[in-house]
């Protein structure tokens, strides 16, 4: 069906502004042929999906990105070195962003792709399509477990462990549930500024904090000590990769855009949302955890907003609270968006608000959070499920499928020009480089659980142990 009504056109960018004067039905002009085949349609009759242009598509690109990353990097940065980690910030934010803007791109020029998932069914068909789908889902439940487990760390913190831990995350993950239960990113948009600015404003006080400390809070405090400050780090295979995994991941859930980009108003607008997001990312990143890994060392806590003290401890995370649990909220729409739409897809309850549109979306976000409270359990570590979730599920999403999905648009690279045949063979690279990162990370961080389990860093699953460390303050 192609339905042409000219009073759609908007010349607004902003989302609040120029909304299309709907006629009825689907309202789309099909000027461009790729519309036709959007999984969401612009339209009066039901559930308007298309309502994002691309300055709140940035802010919800940054808030996915931006909150677990900076609670992490500067642990990471003690088994790298601050040179090693800062090389490894910069490096893999840029090779994340550039695969971002692989997937971007090809989703735009194969119409119909509302996933990773239906993106790799356009390479492999239906087996790669369902393994892929699967990855999707798992990286983004354990990414709301880990959120689940922040906000507990987050609660405990405020509550000096006022109650068991597991009660905590049980709280928070019915929150995030409620949350992430609002059907439209453009609904959560607000969200996702308040969030932003939440963690923003937690991790800027920590950094500050650090600065202004004889010694850091972890650190003994008297007598010599060692603060582990080094420039170049020289890590075992094991605590590199998992640290390497760590920062990788920090800015990898670049797949999590392309269900947002399939609710923006203009799909073509994503790389400016993209840029924006990623520039302030990383140079929030770098300063941030060069700065705390500098005043702390080896005793940075993990997350990082406990590294200034009990006090700054509290201050940050009363501040932090909401960036943490919009972190989980989106993790877990994302991850029951991509389960509802594969569930309903050409269907007419998809934008219909029937018995069977919200039962299916419930069931998705509370069965979801389910599974995610229960991996926040079992992996009661922050730094750790962050790198599991890295090594296992992003590393092919964000690497190996995204070099992948260049090479198949690009194949005649392969028999141009020097140039072409130079930039078809980097791409190549891309397959395997995601295959190490997931065999040896994915080796080394289960290796480190295993070991934190045998030396008693992590106490048994669903334990009522204060996980933030404050209970003796």
């Amino acid at each position: 069906m192609s339905l042409r009504t000219s009073s759609v056109k908007n010349h607004s960018s902003d989302d609040e502004k120029a909304q299309p004067n709907y006629g009825t039905g689907v309202v789309e002009p099909y000027e461009d042929p790729l519309e036709e085949n959007e999984v969401f349609k612009k339209t009066k009759e039901g559930v308007d999906f298309r309502t994002v242009g691309w300055p709140r598509a940035s802010v919800i690109f940054l808030k996915v990105i931006f909150a677990t990353g900076v609670l992490s990097i500067p642990s990471a940065m003690y088994s790298l070195g601050a040179l090693g980690g800062a090389l490894s910030v910069i490096g893999w934010g840029a090779l994340n962003t550039y695969t971002a803007v692989v997937q971007g791109d090809f989703r735009n020029s194969h119409p119909g792709c509302h996933s990773i998932a239906d993106m790799a069914a356009v390479l492999g068909g239906n087996v790669l399509k369902e393994v892929v789908g699967a990855l999707f889902l798992i990286a983004y439940v354990l990414c709301a477990g880990s959120g689940i487990l922040g906000v507990s760390i987050g609660l405990n913190a405020l509550s000096s462990h006022a109650a068991c831990t597991v009660w905590w995350s049980f709280i928070a993950t019915i929150v995030v549930a409620a949350t992430a239960s609002v059907r439209k990113f453009h609904q959560i948009g607000w969200l996702t500024w308040a969030g932003f600015i939440s963690i923003f404003l937690a991790v800027f006080i920590v950094v500050v904090a650090v600065t202004t400390l004889d010694r850091p809070a972890a650190a003994p405090q008297t007598g010599d000590f060692d603060l582990g400050y080094h420039v170049i780090g020289h890590p075992t295979f094991i605590a590199g990769m998992t640290a390497s995994a760590t920062i990788f991941v920090s800015s990898a859930g670049t797949s999590a855009f392309l269900p947002v980009i399939s609710e923006m108003r203009q799909p073509k607008d994503f790389k400016k949302a993209l840029f924006t997001c990623m520039a302030i990312v990383q140079s929030a990143y770098l300063s941030f955890a060069l700065v705390v890994y500098k005043w702390c060392g080896q005793w940075v806590a993990s997350p990082s907003l406990g590294s200034a003290g009990p006090t700054i401890k509290k201050v940050s995370y009363g501040i932090g609270l909401i960036g943490l649990i919009v972190s989980a909220t989106l993790y877990l729409h994302v991850a029951a968006k991509y389960l509802f739409v594969r569930i309903l897809r050409n269907s007419p309850h998809l934008q219909q608000n029937t018995m069977v549109h919200w039962g299916t979306w419930l069931a998705c976000t509370v069965g979801l959070s389910s599974i995610s409270f229960l991996l926040a359990e079992a992996i009661p570590i922050f730094n750790y499920l962050i790198a599991l979730t890295g090594s296992v599920c992003f590393a092919p999403l964000a690497i190996a499928l995204p070099g992948c999905l260049w090479l198949y648009d690009h194949g005649a690279y392969r028999r141009g020009t020097v140039g072409q045949k130079a930039m078809y063979y980097a791409h190549c690279i891309l397959p395997p480089l995601g295959a190490f990162l997931c065999v040896g990370g994915t080796y080394a961080t289960v290796q480190l659980i295993i070991d934190a389990y045998d030396n008693g860093l992590i106490g048994s699953a669903f334990s009522c142990a204060d996980n933030s460390n404050s209970s003796g303050h």
